[in-house]
């Protein structure tokens, strides 16, 4: 019963992790095309509130909760879907660093990029969702 709580927790933490992952650089479109110096502080604070508020604490109840489902299956460490689906974790990881590191250019005012570039990373993440989903429920090797 446990091990059941501990998923559905996981899942729970993962759907709102994703949720911020699509939705940071969905705001960096609209932070992109504001000219107006109100409008590019209102994304600073909704970027900086979703990053610290939503993201960072997901991601760490993600891995924690994910952890524990290790802990609880240690027999799964031994199956390749798991070395993928890992693999596919710490490249979200990353991705949501270069996110912060892309939140901090704004936040400095340094931003570069355009609201174009920012509409396709926007797309990254849904390969890696596609990916670890598979993975996880059909566990192709």
């Amino acid at each position: 019963m446990l091990y059941l709580w501990i998923k559905a927790l996981h899942i729970i933490a993962v759907v709102t992790w994703m949720a911020g992952i699509f939705y940071l650089p969905r705001l960096f479109v609209y932070h992109a095309m504001t000219d107006d110096e109100a409008g590019r502080e209102r994304f600073k604070i909704m970027e900086r509130k979703l990053y610290r508020g939503i993201m960072v604490p997901s991601e760490i109840a993600v891995l924690v909760l994910g952890v524990w489902l290790l802990w609880l299956n240690p027999g799964w460490l031994s199956q390749g879907w798991l070395h993928a689906k890992l693999l596919l974790v710490v490249l979200l990881i990353g991705y949501q660093h270069w996110l912060s590191y892309l939140m901090k250019q704004f936040r400095a005012d340094r931003n570069t990029k355009s609201d174009k570039f920012y509409r396709v990373i926007n797309e990254l993440p849904v390969f890696i969702l596609i990916g670890t989903v598979i993975l996880v429920v059909v566990k192709p090797f």
